[in-house]
């Protein structure tokens, strides 16, 4: 082992500091002005770069970074983009985006060649071109909520093609690139060897991947999981690069492979922190070949070449979205989506430097130039879209009220919610269960044990494999239809974490924890959790009765005070009381006074709940005074009514009245 000597650093850990820090900064910036954070990564190359500040010395350790990034974000796209998914939108794929591919190839390559370049650069140019950024598109299609719509179904499956067809070209730049062995037949060896790989894909996709990943899943490590997938991801890279295609393609395959597996999402979850790493370093180190100094030099030509990208990508993916008869309004819409020029550009690029091959045939000029224009265009992706949405909405044939090409939604069908989402799966969710589908509620449940999965399916639940706090699982659920969460089987520590990132997830979606140790009141009081069923307490509500009652199933006689209700005493900040520090959010520990009801005695006169831990005693004018020898016993001297329709407190040491606070419009 190496010890360095004091003062001594590691010669890399400078540069990855660097990175990382203007990768954030820069990126943190960018998410605050609502650009996506991909803009950003590429200018904290620019600053960082030897071009610029000059804070990495060592690209060869980013480039390698940036190769695993790639490869890993293409594999999560692969993960999204599963077989039955392009079955669903196969005309948009095959037809249109086949088209848009085509027609943009030869557009580029009968300009370039007007202008004297070889036709094998035009091709190679047009290549580079005709890809769109599929980050960025579906981030934007997302947040526009166009996903089921005309308009992102037509670019959705536009970018499918593009990915697919990034195999056919990079089997291509060789012989783009003079290496001619075989010619013709190179040709038709290329597309034999991708056809093949595209089938072992799919047979293995079938066959081997879900039988491997169900018993991986059974051992329910998510350590072990993770490193499985990424074995799969770079091992399947790794294979297809000896087979002759490229790496990133074949972590994309990797992808399409595991999206037939159910356990697809959860897979996706576990990878896409380490994804989002280092496709920032990716985006990183193409933004650190952008030379500043020559790109303010061709300012004009920069804007000059994005226009005429924007306008030939505009009429080409317009064309062929419109030969699908969707109507010129979608078409244009989801053609002004795609006149970026797309990451995996720089994929292609970096494959035929190997063989001479740069944009245009303008050498290291041309790389700055795609560098320079990609940014701009990447930068401006959500100002096109409304510029297609604006222009869609002018021409013949868009329906009021339907911009985008939408399809009107049927009367009271928007914001539908109708079933119970069950985070967890053991003896309490599966009781409360079936206490729903005997009341016809629809459940979706999720868990990471397939034989939890697979029994909870038995119930006719709807099952997702994976955690509920990850972000393509929320997404495979169907967050906007669910109208209540159950959190029914977590330790208090899970339950607070869990309900703290669902909170931020469905802000309107009421949450009932049912924690399985003693639950963190404060912390779940944070997370705005509307009932709160402790099963470590003597006197609870049962969970089912919480519930069906929350969906006003069932006729629950109203209790006072409610066990399951996180109870706050807003005390009046001037109340002349030192003990007020003590007043905390407590769950009332029963309906009636503790120990009354322990010793079967019902004659209590008025209750009275302690604001500290949330015992509930008998007055002093009770047989027992509970109230007070709890006080006394317990050190909490604080104590509040609650009797319907009382507001104040008391406290025991002080002899003081503590008031409500009261609201603004109250104050004099």
């Amino acid at each position: 082992m190496m010890i360095l000597a004091a003062g001594d650093t590691p010669a890399y850990l400078g540069p990855v500091v660097a990175l990382l820090v203007a990768a954030g900064l820069i990126g943190a910036l960018f998410v605050r002005l609502r650009v996506v954070p991909i803009v950003g990564f590429l200018l904290a190359g620019v600053v960082i770069g030897p071009h610029q500040l000059g804070l990495v010395a060592d690209e060869e350790v980013v480039r390698n970074a940036a190769d695993i990034g790639v490869m890993l974000l293409l594999f999560t796209i692969g993960v999204e983009f599963s077989v039955d998914r392009l079955a669903r939108i196969k005309r948009f794929v095959l037809g249109g985006g086949t088209a848009q591919v085509a027609l943009t190839v030869l557009a580029v390559t009968g300009i370039l060649v007007l202008f004297g370049q070889d036709w094998r650069v035009g091709v190679f140019t047009g290549f580079l071109v005709a890809l769109s950024s599929t980050a960025i598109v579906l981030k934007v299609v997302a947040a526009k909520g166009l996903t089921r719509q005309p308009v992102g179904q037509a670019a959705v499956g536009t970018l499918i093609l593009q990915d697919l067809a990034i195999i056919v070209m990079v089997l291509l730049i060789p012989l783009l690139g003079g290496d001619n062995d075989g010619g013709l037949w190179g040709i038709v060896r290329a597309l034999g060897t991708a056809a093949l790989v595209l089938t072992s894909v799919l047979l293995i996709a079938r066959k081997v991947m879900p039988p491997l990943l169900e018993r991986v899943a059974r051992l329910c490590s998510p350590e072990i999981f993770l490193l499985t997938i990424v074995a799969i991801a770079l091992g399947v890279a790794y294979l297809t690069s000896l087979a002759g295609v490229s790496d990133a393609l074949g972590a994309f395959l990797a992808g399409m492979v595991l999206s037939e597996s159910r356990h697809s999402a959860h897979a996706l979850s576990e990878i896409m922190p380490l994804q989002m790493i280092f496709s920032a370093v990716f985006f990183v180190s193409i933004g650190m070949l952008l030379d500043l100094s020559a790109l303010i030099r061709l300012w004009w030509v920069v804007l000059l070449v994005a226009l005429a990208v924007v306008v030939l990508k505009a009429v080409t993916a317009t064309v062929a979205i419109a030969a699908l008869r969707v109507g010129a309004p979608t078409a244009v819409g989801a053609a002004f989506l795609l006149t970026q020029i797309g990451e995996f550009s720089f994929v292609l690029q970096q494959a035929g430097a190997e063989y001479g091959l740069t944009p245009a045939g303008l050498g290291a000029q041309g790389d700055q130039l795609l560098v320079a224009v990609t940014v701009v265009l990447m930068t401006l992706t959500p100002a096109l879209g409304a510029l297609g949405e604006a222009i869609a909405r002018r021409l013949p044939g868009a329906r009021t009220g339907a911009a985008h090409g939408r399809e009107p939604e049927a009367e009271g069908t928007k914001d539908r919610r109708d079933r119970v989402l069950l985070a967890g799966w053991g003896p309490a969710a599966r009781n409360l269960g079936h206490y729903l589908v005997v009341n016809d509620v629809p459940v979706t449940v999720t868990t990471l044990h397939p034989d939890l999965a697979a029994e909870a399916e038995s119930f006719g639940h709807t099952v997702v494999i994976g955690e509920a706090t990850k972000e393509s699982v929320l997404h495979e659920i169907g967050m906007e239809r669910v109208e209540l969460i159950v959190l029914a089987e977590n330790s208090a520590e899970e339950s607070t974490h869990i309900a703290h990132i669902l909170r931020g997830v469905a802000p309107g979606v009421p949450i009932v924890v049912r924690p399985t140790d003693a639950p963190d009141i404060p912390g779940l009081h944070e997370a705005e959790v509307v009932r709160v069923v402790d099963t470590n307490r003597a006197v609870t509500e049962p969970l089912g009765r919480t519930v069906l009652d929350l969906l006003g199933i069932g006729h629950a006689e109203p209790t006072h005070p409610d066990p399951t209700v996180i109870d706050v005493f807003d005390h009046d900040p001037d109340t002349p009381c030192a003990h007020v520090d003590m007043i905390r959010p407590v769950l009332p520990k029963s309906t009636g006074c503790t120990e009354c009801l322990q010793q079967g005695r019902l004659d209590w006169f008025h209750l009275r709940m302690c604001t500290t831990c949330g015992f509930v005693g008998c007055c002093d004018d009770s047989p027992g005074r509970h109230a007070r020898s709890h006080a006394d016993a317990m050190g909490h001297p604080v104590i509040r009514s609650v009797e319907p329709g009382e507001t104040w407190a008391w406290c025991h040491l002080d002899s003081t009245v503590i008031d409500p606070a009261r609201h603004p419009s109250e104050r004099p």
